[in-house]
């Protein structure tokens, strides 16, 4: 059976184009839902308006597919909360 850590550690392949960072240290995903082999991503971007957003979906999808054992992928967008640089976050990425 997949489970979450799995999902997990396949999507820190997928880095923010801009940012250079994996989307899971970015702390872009919400949560990892697993039945069986059906899989509901819940994900946010780091902007509602990133031109890149559509892009990074169909990888996010794309990867998450490959994984052992998964049969189906959803992915659902969600903007609450917001997305905002955890502490160890600004420290690496220099934001004050």
């Amino acid at each position: 059976m997949t489970t979450k850590e799995e999902v997990l550690d396949a999507l820190k392949v997928v880095v923010d184009p801009e940012i250079q960072i994996d989307i899971v240290t970015l702390g872009l995903i919400y949560g990892v839902d697993i039945d069986g082999g059906n899989v509901k991503i819940h994900l946010t971007l780091t902007t509602p308006n990133c031109p890149y957003g559509p892009a990074l979906l169909d990888q996010i999808k794309s990867v998450a597919e490959k994984v052992q054992g998964v049969e189906n992928v959803e992915l659902v967008l969600e903007w609450e909360p917001p997305w905002q640089p955890s502490e160890e976050l600004k420290v690496m990425l220099g934001i004050n």
